[in-house]
């Protein structure tokens, strides 16, 4: 086993801000938020930088106060929980909550709905080519009539967005680090501190390719590789399917749960359910899409495991399917709005596959598995979207080294990509945890040493002088 490495730390050398003039901004005027715990406020943005006339959307804010005294006071951390399309202004509560005592005390946590999110001007692409109706015809295509079916639908989505939103060329990644940068400014910050988790990564590599001599101490957790967006979905859902191999596994080795005792007879009975709900969905609205997209979500998180497997159980020895079937009422507005977001930023993001590359690779991956999980492949869409007008872009010679945390077998950002994000951020280190199954790591999985040298740089400063691998919390009991 590899012996955990100590977390020497050493000082960073913050860039001289030679960079243009901050952004202009007025500072910000906080008062009530429409949720407990913090207090809100709004910054104007330009649309785009060269947009039609003085169009501009008000970006939403929240700050939760910093609980230490003036000689721990460190400044303002702004934080984004990832997506694209997930709302960060309310998070700034429940984040801060789960931070290290000592970041608490040193930071003001600053939440933000990104631009197309939440408060922030949100996007909605109606019925989005069907994606809200229940239930989804069968995700994973086969045979050429459905696979044209599948890009009917791909195409149905990307019209409802463009038609619906004009302007959709601006919601992306360089134009919301952009808004990080007067939200920054506004502050009165200097320099920008920021933890973004997941997609959040990527917000903050792309700002430090936009402002790199405004960044400060930025730790990227869970972290999103630089690849086009449609490559990224298929890496990650590569990984999903090697992390089903090991909940099967994990649920053979607890026969007492009534799917089998070895992997082989687990999957036999996942797939006997996932055909019986495709055939017959239970609710009238839950089927083998449905089934998909629950266990793209549980496999993500560990502590999903045990309920899962328990409902998969039950459904597949009496038929019951109360456990799996969570209630499917019309979409509400908040849903509508991240689905919208989602697709519509990581269109604006990056170059667009093909048709024939779109299909080549569910192909691929129905040979890699006959039943492979498609639900995070949402860029293939893109196929059917305008090239984008900014691709997003990471990382600068002229930014200061930067922390990444990263666990392992994170089937949702994996390993492999998360270390070619840290090659394009100079001097940077990454805290991983072996063993760490889950999607997200710091100040979330609770692995003290991950924790503390993430504080420790937010805090104090000093980076390891070398990548860190701790070990991780392994898989439930």
């Amino acid at each position: 086993m590899i012996k955990e490495l100590p977390a020497v730390l050493v000082p960073v050398l913050v860039a001289p801000l030679l960079s243009a003039a901050p952004a202009a901004a007025d500072p910000l005027v906080f008062g009530p938020c429409p949720f407990e715990g913090a207090e809100c406020a709004e910054v104007s943005v330009p649309l785009a930088p060269a947009g039609p006339g003085d169009a501009e959307l008000g970006i939403a804010v929240s700050r939760v106060r910093a609980s230490g005294t003036p000689e721990e006071y460190r400044g303002a951390l702004l934080v984004n929980p990832g997506g694209p399309g997930g709302s960060g202004l309310e998070y700034a509560v429940r984040k801060g909550e789960k931070l290290p005592e000592r970041v608490r005390r040193a930071y003001d946590v600053i939440g933000f709905d990104p631009r197309g999110v939440g408060r922030s001007a949100p996007l909605d692409c109606g019925e989005l080519g069907g994606l809200f109706d229940h239930p989804a015809p069968e995700p994973v295509p086969a045979g050429a009539r459905q696979e044209r079916a599948h890009l009917d639908r791909l195409a149905g989505m990307a019209q409802d967005c463009l038609r619906r939103n004009p302007n959709a060329a601006a919601f992306n990644t360089a134009n919301t680090a952009r808004d990080v940068d007067r939200i920054r400014a506004a502050l009165g910050q200097p320099r920008l501190n920021f933890l973004g988790v997941s997609y959040g990564s990527y917000l903050g590599a792309a700002y430090a390719h936009e402002f790199p001599q405004r960044v400060g101490r930025m730790v990227l957790d869970s972290v999103v590789s630089p690849d086009r967006w449609h490559d990224f979905d298929v890496q990650q859902a590569r990984a999903v399917l090697r992390q089903r191999e090991v909940l099967l596994d994990w649920i053979a080795a607890r026969p007492e749960l009534g799917l089998g005792s070895t992997a082989g007879q687990v999957r036999r009975a996942y797939a006997r359910a996932r055909a019986r709900l495709a055939e017959t969905p239970a609710r009238g609205a839950f089927g083998a899409a449905e089934f998909d997209g629950l266990v793209y979500k549980t496999l993500s998180r560990t502590e999903r495991w045990r309920p899962f497997a328990e409902a998969l159980s039950a459904y597949v020895r009496t038929g019951d399917a109360s456990g799996l079937t969570p209630e499917l009422p019309e979409p509400d507005p908040e849903s509508r709005n991240y689905e919208a977001a989602l697709r519509t930023v990581k269109c604006a993001d990056s170059t667009r596959p093909s048709r024939a590359e779109v299909i080549d690779d569910v192909r691929a991956l129905r040979r890699a598995d006959a039943h492979p999980i498609l639900t995070g492949l949402e860029a293939t869409t893109c196929a059917f979207w305008p090239a984008p007008a900014e691709p997003a872009r990471f990382g600068h010679p002229a930014m200061p080294p930067v922390l990444l945390t990263q666990a392992e077998q994170d089937p949702t950002t994996p390993l492999t990509g998360a270390k070619r994000m840290q090659a394009e951020l100079p001097g940077s280190r990454m805290v991983s945890a072996r063993e760490s199954y889950s999607h997200g790591l710091f100040a979330s999985q609770r692995v003290r040493c991950v924790d503390d040298a993430a504080a420790d740089y937010l805090v104090e400063g000093g980076l390891p002088e070398r990548d860190v691998r701790c070990q991780g919390p392994g898989l439930p009991e």
